[in-house]
């Protein structure tokens, strides 16, 4: 059989050749095999094989055995959708809506997601409906978006059930229908979407459109969770430490924490720290507590950059620092935190940190004082500072 496939291949069927490269492609021990699959790809993708064009887009464009060359990638795609091969069509749509990319061409995205939906892909209609909901490069349309959501949705697409769940249940420009969201949120859900089983999640949570139930809310956010959805595990850990009595637990919400401070959750993150600083369900440790602290104040939790602000301040679990005390409080004090506005201040006023600047003291005392530090009058006169204009 493989005699004669090859015999056909080398006698100029397109079919024969397109078939021995993926046979190479398949051939993982062989380092050559790869090579010599493109050298058949391209004899079958000049002969008009809309397959073999578009293998040879797909490796170009993923530097999966050839260089990656997104024009070449782009030249091969074409070829396959102007003879209506749908992926190929979908793809050049990709790589013209990515707004990230130089080959960035809204109309050239649009056109081609239009050829790929009109055959049925369920992707492009998606993909139609959120160009119209963000406006990527064209004018915003919330009823063109749903009408192909809906074409998608209708079509079994998770993706768009979901992105239809969302338009009616969050009402920014329409108004909210909790029922639509509910109905369109539960058929992605049953199709394993995270997104949409997260969404399910924040409608039991917080009683949107159904009673209110935290059973029915965790249910869902351990769904989503266990698949990966990033901010499930924050929300769950929120309803194991504060949730219904039923379902209140200190080890669950520790080990949801965690999880979310380790997929980087800048709120879950500040809560560890507290918790290591207070020894709270864990055992006391400052050092912990500083990188957590460090982890969320990066992230720009003000609360964290103040209580970082103070261990470098104080030189507590690490050695005193002026200079980060002070970065660190002009961080949160920037973001309104008005005692850390008022220990900024204090650090301009002492030249802690920074040179005498009394000028930048007068500033933050005030900012401080109007935001209720009321302490701060003292040290406004006990400086000398110069009244603000």
């Amino acid at each position: 059989m493989e005699h004669k496939l090859q015999l056909a291949a080398e006698n100029g069927s397109a079919d024969a050749q397109f078939n021995i490269a993926l046979q190479h492609l398949e051939n993982r021990t062989d380092t050559d095999a790869t090579a010599v699959a493109v050298a058949w790809l391209i004899k079958a993708a000049n002969q008009g094989h809309m397959q073999a064009q578009f293998q040879l887009g797909l490796m170009y464009e993923t530097a999966l055995g050839a260089q990656k060359n997104i024009e070449i990638s782009i030249a091969w795609y074409r070829k396959a959708a102007e003879q209506g091969y749908v992926k190929a069509q979908f793809n050049l749509g990709l790589i013209y809506s990515n707004m990230q990319s130089s080959h960035k061409n809204p109309m050239q995205a649009l056109a081609w997601y239009i050829k790929a939906a009109e055959q049925g892909h369920t992707g492009a209609q998606n993909n139609i409906g959120l160009m119209f909901i963000t406006g990527q490069g064209l004018p915003r349309d919330f009823r063109k978006a749903i009408s192909w959501f809906e074409k998608a949705a209708q079509n079994g697409d998770a993706a768009a059930q979901n992105n239809l769940g969302m338009i009616y249940g969050n009402g920014k420009d329409m108004p909210v229908d909790y029922a639509k969201a509910m109905t369109w949120y539960a058929k992605a859900a049953e199709q394993s979407y995270p997104g949409a089983q997260y969404n399910l999640g924040l409608l039991f949570n917080h009683g949107h459109g159904v009673a209110k139930d935290h059973s029915l809310a965790t249910k869902w956010f351990l769904l989503a969770a266990s698949q990966g959805h990033v901010k499930a595990p924050y929300l769950l850990a929120i309803l194991y430490e504060s949730g219904d009595e039923a379902i209140r637990s200190p080890e669950q919400m520790l080990i949801w924490y965690r999880n979310a401070a380790d997929l980087g959750h800048p709120t879950a993150c500040f809560k560890l720290a507290c918790f290591y600083d207070a020894g709270e369900y864990v055992e006391e440790n400052g050092a912990t507590a500083v990188l957590w602290y460090q982890k969320s104040a990066i992230a720009g939790v003000m609360a964290a950059q103040f209580a970082l602000a103070l261990r470098y301040d104080n030189g507590q679990d690490v050695a005193q620092d002026f200079q980060q005390a002070l970065s660190w409080y002009r961080k949160a004090a920037e973001q309104g935190h008005a005692r850390a506005q008022f220990n900024l201040a204090l650090m301009y006023g002492y030249g802690h940190g920074s040179e005498i600047d009394l000028a930048e003291a007068a500033k933050w005392i005030e900012l401080a004082i109007t935001n209720g530090v009321s302490i701060a009058k003292k040290y406004k006169h006990l400086f000398g500072m110069p009244a603000l204009n």
